[in-house]
């Protein structure tokens, strides 16, 4: 006689950079609970825009976060990369089977996801070794995360059964339209398109000048394969990305360049 012993249920980790309170964390931790287990790790405060960043010199704090009075998850006083570090060193007994990053508030595609927290809190996951994925909504107004949950659970779904190259995470960017809406699902390379910079000054009661950057996204693609253009004609777009930044075809140009290894006296 033979027992069966029904499969353990995959342990997710959940994080953002919008901070705890954020609606996109809460539904993603809600659809993941579809999939396993799930621990929330969350920064206190909102951390957009605070790229692979993470503090040092101060202390970081760790307390227990509730909603509708139970327990929901932890906040750090920090930014999304510390909360990754710090939940797989002292908040998991273990390191979870996937880390999944989002739900953002606005899209993380070209350039731009090179200033993400939501990102790099993904791209730290990776660097300790645990298949992680990110996912943003592209809008900052009007946010329905109801489909962008759904295909998060999909696409969280196929990391785990599927697996991940090391070294490397996923980055869904979800256009804010109906799901009927959704044109497709798109596998793309991260675009050329960047923001122009808007900085404002303005004067204080004393007359002392102080600046709030600002700017927009101005759009340089014009192919589907391009993660920006893709999702303003409302496809997913899902780009996989290295934590490996070397620039491998110029690394083999600058063999050619006469450089001494000699030190001029």
């Amino acid at each position: 006689m033979t027992t069966s012993t029904k499969p353990q249920k995959p342990h997710i980790l959940v994080c953002n950079d919008d901070g705890i309170e954020g609606p996109g964390l809460h539904a993603l931790a809600a659809s993941m609970k579809k999939l396993g287990s799930v621990t929330v790790v969350a920064p206190a405060e909102p951390q957009s825009g605070k790229s692979h960043g993470m503090t040092l010199g101060e202390p970081l704090r760790i307390r227990k976060y509730q909603k509708n009075n139970r327990f929901f998850g932890y906040t750090v006083s920090g930014t999304p990369v510390d909360c990754i570090k710090v939940a797989l060193s002292h908040i998991l007994d273990s390191k979870p089977d996937l880390i999944v990053s989002g739900i953002n508030y606005g899209s993380n595609t070209a350039m731009n996801s090179l200033y993400s927290g939501t990102v790099a809190a993904a791209r730290e996951g990776a660097i300790q070794n645990v298949p992680s994925l990110a996912f943003s909504l592209t809008t900052y107004e009007n946010a329905d995360f109801t489909y962008a949950a759904k295909f998060a659970r999909q696409l969280a779904r196929e990391a785990l059964q599927r697996g991940m190259p090391p070294d490397t995470i996923l980055s869904a960017n979800i256009p804010n339209v109906p799901e009927k809406e959704i044109r497709g699902i798109l596998f793309t390379r991260q675009g050329r398109s960047r923001w122009e910079e808007a900085t404002i000054e303005r004067h204080d009661m004393y007359g002392n000048p102080y600046y709030w950057l600002a700017g927009s996204l101005q759009l340089h693609d014009n192919d589907l394969a391009e993660d920006e253009y893709a999702v303003r004609h409302n496809y997913v777009a899902v780009t996989p990305i290295a934590c490996d930044m070397t620039d491998h075809r110029f690394r083999s140009e600058l063999e050619t360049w006469r450089l001494q290894n000699t030190i001029k006296k």
